[in-house]
C-alpha cells in the first residue's frame, strides 16, 4: 500500500463522515425513511394476527417476541445497502469511471471507503439506540454487539455482490433493472421485510444458501438471543467464506469489464 494510496483511503473515509455530519438532517431522514416501510409492514402483520385474529402465538413466537424482532431488525437493516451499486453503474455508463483508472486507489475501493464511513456512523447510532431496546426487551448487550459485527460483515459482502451486479453495466449500459431486481430479492431473503423463520421448513434452504440472511436476520437472531452466542463464531466463519468468494467474483467481473470499457461518455 503506497503512501498516496493510504492518503486516498483516508480522504474517502473522511469525506463519508463529513457528508454524514454536514447533511445530518438528510442523513437522519434517509435512515428513518428506509426503516419505516419494513417496520410498518411487520407491525401491521402482527397486529392483524394477534389483535384482530386473536392468536396467542404465531410460528412459535408471542406478540412481544415478534415486536422485538421488528424493532431490533430495524437497527440492522440500516447498516447494509445504500446506492453504491447504482453509483458504480452510473460511472460506467457515463464514462465517469475514467478519472479513477489512473489514481492510486481503485474506484471499487474509493466508493467502498466513502460509503462505509456513513454505515459505521449508522452502526454507532444503532448501538446507542440498541442500548434502550435492550433495556426495554431485556436483551444482552453482548448479543447486540455480536449481531452488529455480523451486520457490518454483511454490509461488506453486500457491497461486493452489488459491485459484481453493477459490473453488468460494462455489457449493458442500463443496469438499473438488474440492480432493482437484486434489491427486491435481498429485501425478501435478508429478513428485512418479514422474519425468515416464517419460511416453510422445506424452503428454508433457499435463504440459507445465500449470504443475504447475514444482513438482517442473522444479526437480529443473535441480538435477540434466539441463536446462542456460540453461533456468532459459526456465522463469522460463514461471513469470511462469502467475503473471499465475493472478492474473487469482484476481481473476475471488474477485470473482464475494464478490458472492455471505453470511456464514451467521459
Amino acid at each position: 500500500m503506497t503512501i498516496k494510496g493510504l492518503e486516498w483511503r483516508k480522504a474517502a473515509l473522511w469525506n463519508g463522515f463529513r457528508d454524514a455530519i454536514a447533511y445530518r438532517s438528510e442523513f437522519v431522514m434517509e435512515i428513518l425513511g428506509s426503516a419505516i416501510v419494513p417496520v410498518l409492514i411487520q407491525l401491521l402483520l402482527w397486529y392483524c394476527i394477534f389483535k384482530t385474529g386473536g392468536q396467542t402465538e404465531f410460528a412459535g413466537k408471542t406478540y412481544t417476541q415478534l415486536l422485538a424482532y421488528t424493532w431490533v431488525s430495524a437497527l440492522f437493516s440500516q447498516i447494509r445497502g445504500g446506492n453504491l451499486d447504482f453509483e458504480l453503474a452510473e460511472m460506467i455508463r457515463t464514462g465517469g469511471l475514467s478519472q479513477y483508472l489512473l489514481r492510486p486507489v481503485s474506484v471499487l475501493e474509493f466508493v467502498f471507503y466513502r460509503g462505509i464511513a456513513s454505515k459505521l456512523a449508522v452502526a454507532i447510532l444503532g448501538l446507542i439506540v440498541g442500548v434502550f431496546v435492550c433495556l426495554w426487551f431485556h436483551l444482552s448487550y453482548l448479543n447486540l454487539l455480536a449481531g452488529m459485527v455480523i451486520a457490518i460483515m454483511g454490509h461488506i459482502i453486500h457491497y461486493q455482490i452489488s459491485a459484481v451486479v453493477a459490473a453488468s453495466a460494462f455489457k449493458w449500459e442500463e443496469a438499473y433493472g438488474v440492480l432493482m431486481v437484486k434489491n427486491l430479492v435481498v429485501s425478501l431473503l435478508s429478513g428485512e421485510l418479514v422474519p425468515l423463520f416464517l419460511f416453510p421448513e422445506r424452503y428454508a434452504w433457499i435463504w440459507k444458501a445465500t449470504p443475504f440472511y447475514l444482513y438482517v436476520y442473522g444479526p437480529t437472531q443473535l441480538a435477540l438471543g434466539a441463536w446462542p452466542i456460540e453461533e456468532f463464531y459459526t456465522q463469522l466463519g460463514i461471513s469470511a467464506i462469502w467475503f473471499f468468494a465475493g472478492w474473487g467474483l469482484l476481481k473476475l467481473s471488474w477485470g473482464f469489464g475494464i478490458r472492455q470499457y471505453s470511456s464514451i461518455g467521459g
